[in-house]
């Protein structure tokens, strides 16, 4: 299964060379998403479903909060297909804010 023509995503922030991301945790989840669908945790229809009711939810999003709403749209597939338990979720989540907390300004964030 080959990765998805992503540059047909509605409003996917783009230049001549493809998808732009502002910060790194925008490409680690574009990367996240493809690495899924191409092991099989969903079609590309049902991903670009799930972005698209999410785009829709906020008709006055300029592009800023794409990948917020992408971010949105993949966990709601991980939690739908059962990839990962809403407990399991919530704590890596709170991984990633104690670490961004903790980690000076311009130095990468790790867990």
């Amino acid at each position: 299964m080959s990765a998805p023509d992503v540059l047909a995503l509605p409003r996917l922030p783009c230049d001549a060379e493809g998808p732009v991301f502002a910060e790194p945790w925008q490409a680690q989840a574009f990367a996240l998403t493809l690495r899924l669908h191409e092991r099989g945790a969903f079609t590309w229809p049902e991903w670009a479903e799930a972005l698209s009711r999410q785009l829709a939810a906020d008709p006055g999003d300029d592009g800023t909060r794409y990948y917020d709403h992408w971010v949105a749209a993949l966990e709601g597939l991980v939690m739908g297909r059962k990839l990962a338990r809403n407990d399991e979720l919530e704590a890596r989540k709170a991984a990633w804010k104690a670490a961004y907390l903790r980690t000076p300004h311009g130095k990468p964030v790790e867990l």
